[in-house]
């Protein structure tokens, strides 16, 4: 087997996804994605939840991936984590963060890995379409050459409905029990997203059962 062979042949379990570009191995090795970056989670930035359930639903915990060296980059960061593509099922995850919308390309000291070019027209499709970040975070500026920046959540609102009335099944977010039945995208319309989830959930936005409903756009 060749020595290219042998690096695609390199896989891993998945233990736990950290943010929208960082998971951890069940063999304890610490990966961060090659070229991509996404929005710090804890710091409030905005579709910084949404960005780790998009690499959390492309690579869940106990699934297998296959992991890819680029040789014309670092195989460590300076935090000792391990710097990869990942593929599941064939697909190469970084680029699909990008065609998403979940993630934006991050040439780190300018410099250009394989798939680049790929990353790129994914990045513009993604932002022509106003899919995820594009659209959740109006204010992001499309930059290869530097980390993401989407600025702030919006604050919750707290103005009541139209019927005066709260689902408790929501937090920090006043939304009306149906009916009628509310979808995403008429939460999207009204209210800031993703929505807290801590009740049964009777608009059925939280799909994933994560405690976060409309997380993905």
């Amino acid at each position: 087997m060749s020595s290219a062979s042998a690096q695609r042949a390199d896989t891993g379990v998945v233990a736990s996804v950290y943010d929208g570009d960082t998971l951890t191995l069940r063999d304890g090795r610490r990966v961060r994605l090659l070229q991509v970056d996404t929005p710090e989670l804890g710091s409030g930035e905005c579709f910084s939840r949404a960005a780790r359930t998009a690499l959390l639903r492309l690579t869940p915990v106990g699934k297998t991936v296959v992991l890819e060296l680029d040789p014309r980059l670092d195989r460590r960061d300076r935090y000792g984590r391990h710097l990869r593509y990942l593929r599941r099922n064939g697909v190469n995850v970084n680029v699909e963060l990008v065609r998403r919308g979940a993630a934006a390309p991050y040439f780190y000291r300018g410099e250009r890995g394989r798939h680049a070019s790929a990353l790129m027209r994914a990045a513009q499709g993604a932002k022509a379409s106003k899919r995820g970040l594009w659209k959740a975070c109006p204010s992001t500026v499309l930059d290869p050459n530097r980390a993401v920046t989407t600025g702030r959540s919006g604050p919750p609102t707290k103005s009541p409905p139209p019927s005066g009335k709260c689902d408790p099944s929501y937090a920090g977010v006043c939304i009306p029990p149906p009916p009628p039945d509310l979808d995403c995208a008429d939460i999207r319309a009204r209210w800031p997203v993703p929505v807290r989830v801590v009740g049964s959930d009777p608009h059925r936005l939280d799909g994933d059962d994560d405690g976060l409903g409309c997380e993905d756009g």
